[in-house]
């Protein structure tokens, strides 16, 4: 893979994706810190306590990954991602975390207040944050907590987040409880009392433990400037505004594609299966008969024979022709909506075909049909392939129309079929007529930079291509 310019950038990297993700970003000029054992060993890396400028996660269902860092780290991270990988959707939450905003109640309840913090962004605050009622402008912080989430949960309890620290208004001196050592627990006690700043107290963060005083010193300095710019430009800028950045946040959604490239980039460093990723992200027995697996490699097994033991071992565990399944249509803002359970009808190397019956009545959009209780809808797909086409028929079997769905390519999961709705739609009506839905939302989501402008591309090609087969279809 092409390298990119030195851009001297520390991430730290935990997950199933590390050793892909490591590799990637090596190459494109990060250094590694804080690795674990295996990707130690992997790329002969030393020992580096330094702060990462990026952490990169597992999310919690192993289809993608979190990263939170500063802005630059972050922004480079998703460069170098739509630039690897044609699939990938990268979410960027439009807030700062841990950041400080200047903002205005626009609204209240019983429950909570409603603060306007900016380019129409409105978070909640809690009731029990106690402000006077005729008090419409205030300076709020936004929290970790539901991070990525529509709305940010704001706090009065302001803190400025640095490497080694946290300055926090109005609290005492802490000690992060992951350092044990008493003496050390001690030393940064006496520390933050001796330098912590009027009206701020000082939380020793983990990484402090390692570090000399005068560095932690100078961070206590450069946070303590933070505090001056913000007391010096509170009074004078209107609400709403950012007073003090925090860090960015960006959510990361690997589909069929880039998991494909994921295992390329592995295998160059350890031995791997074709479908590692996939094989990883559906996690409980298919991921620990992979681990036990590849093991075998490392110790120089016959590869094919342990290939055809591992997928012999998981065989029970994934759906064949028959098995009921769920469906998740995954949205590109990232909301997963759930379209019921279907049947698998075919199931092999080069199809997916499957059907599922409505439970309620309703309305085909698009296709401008009534949808009755009973209709059933028949999705098929080649594996790999960019579209799922849907055919509506009414329980006495007549068609009420065809949907082909532009998506990333579906994958088979253990109890789910799984792919992301890339918007555009070209219905077919039940009098032949064809029409395009909804190439507007492909639209923003590349000028949001949820999606790469490859991509974007390569989905209206798509759909210029559908177009034509239909055409020649019709004239035939």
């Amino acid at each position: 893979m092409k390298k990119a310019r030195q851009i001297s950038m520390k991430a730290k990297i935990r997950g199933v994706y590390s050793t892909a993700l490591t590799k990637l970003l090596i190459d494109n000029g990060f250094e590694i810190v804080q690795s674990s054992l295996a990707i130690k060993n992997r790329f002969g890396l030393s020992e580096n306590p330094a702060p990462p400028d990026l952490v990169v996660k597992d999310r919690y269902d192993l289809q993608g990954v979190r990263a939170l860092g500063s802005s630059d780290s972050v922004s480079a991270f998703q460069s170098i991602l739509q630039s690897s990988f044609s699939d990938v959707l990268t979410r960027k939450w439009m807030f700062s975390v841990n950041g400080i905003y200047k903002g205005m109640v626009v609204e209240s309840d019983e429950h909570a207040f409603y603060v306007d913090i900016g380019e129409g962004v409105i978070g909640r605050l809690p009731r029990f944050e106690t402000i006077a009622m005729d008090e419409k402008q205030l300076i709020v912080h936004v929290e970790r907590r539901r991070v990525g989430s529509k709305q940010p949960i704001l706090t009065t309890n302001l803190k400025i987040v640095g490497n080694y620290a946290i300055l926090a208004k109005s609290s005492k001196i802490g000690v992060s409880l992951k350092i044990r050592d008493l003496s050390r627990r001690a030393e940064l006690y006496a520390l933050g009392k001796s330098i912590a700043p009027e009206d701020w107290g000082i939380i020793w963060r983990e990484s402090s433990a390692t570090q000399q005083e005068a560095t932690l010193e100078n961070e206590i300095a450069r946070l303590v400037e933070k505090v001056k710019l913000l007391d010096e430009n509170v009074s004078q800028i209107e609400a709403p505004t950012l007073l003090v950045e925090g860090s960015s946040f960006m959510d990361v959604e690997f589909p069929w594609f880039s998991k494909k490239v994921m295992d390329k980039l592995r295998s160059s460093v350890a031995p791997t299966f074709d479908g590692h990723h996939f094989y990883k992200s559906c996690g409980g027995k298919i991921s620990s008969t992979l681990e036990m697996a590849e093991k075998l490699l490392e110790k120089r097994q016959n590869t094919s024979e342990v290939e055809k033991s591992f997928k012999e071992q998981i065989l029970g565990e994934l759906p064949e022709a028959g098995s009921q399944v769920n469906i998740e249509h995954v949205k590109l803002s990232g909301v997963i909506f759930h379209l019921g359970e279907a049947t698998i009808e075919n199931l092999d190397d080069e199809q997916v075909r499957y059907n599922r019956v409505m439970r309620r009545d309703g309305f085909y959009d698009g296709l401008n049909v009534k949808k009755e209780a009973g209709d059933k809808a028949v999705s098929e797909t080649k594996i790999g392939e960019w579209s799922i086409t849907t055919r509506y028929f009414s329980s006495n079997g007549e068609c009420k129309g065809t949907y082909i769905n532009l998506n990333t390519p579906l994958e088979v999961y253990p109890n789910a079929l799984r792919y992301v709705d890339l918007e555009v739609d070209v219905c077919i009506l039940p009098d032949g007529t064809v029409k395009t839905l909804d190439e507007k939302k492909l639209e923003k989501a590349e000028e949001k930079s949820f999606i790469s402008k490859t991509l974007y591309e390569s989905i209206t090609e798509q759909v210029k291509k559908i177009l034509k087969e239909l055409k020649e279809n019709k004239q035939q």
